[in-house]
């Protein structure tokens, strides 16, 4: 198998961080990756908020319910729906910058943000515009991923062929 193929089997969302910045050389090299992901049309309606302030930070957290690790990661980067974008193009984009950041020894959560209001007001977003989902990211802490969630459903309960049986 490839290396591609492995790093999808591990990747695994990390929810603590090391107190320690990111090199701005890395945090683009994730934005880069952002940057080429595919999106519908080749459209690209989305746009990038990174948030490395603390009292930022603090204040997004209060715009979706499981919100630490941002307050916890260096950096947060928001990603923001255009207009006309698509929530599947946005899912895409999160992926993209998981598996870069990966790539390049450093974690990630995806977290959402299940109050578009605050998270629009914190971002100070255009209207038409639309944050419901950020990626916190920066290294992992050497206890972080110690504790295990259980395996994965087997492809047997997952996978239907030709209709949902």
């Amino acid at each position: 198998m490839s290396d591609t193929y492995e790093s999808i089997l591990k990747l695994r969302a990390i929810r603590d961080f090391e107190d320690r910045p990111i090199p701005e050389e890395q945090l683009e090299a994730v934005l880069k990756a952002a940057q080429w992901t595919g999106s519908s049309k080749n459209r690209q309606n989305w746009a990038f908020v990174v948030v490395d302030d603390a009292r930022q930070k603090d204040r997004l957290t209060k715009a979706g319910d499981f919100t630490t690790p941002i307050a916890h990661a260096p950096v947060a980067i928001c990603l923001v729906e255009e207009p006309e974008g698509y929530e599947f193009d946005t899912g895409r984009l999160a992926q993209n910058i998981m598996l870069a950041a990966d790539a390049i020894g450093l974690a990630t959560c995806p977290i959402t943000l299940h109050r578009d209001e605050i998270a629009a007001d914190v971002l100070k977003l255009p209207e038409g515009r639309r944050c419901r989902y950020a990626i916190a990211i920066g290294y992992a802490a050497p206890t972080a991923g110690a504790a295990r969630f259980g395996g994965r459903k087997s492809l047997n309960e997952l996978v239907h062929r030709n209709h949902y049986s």
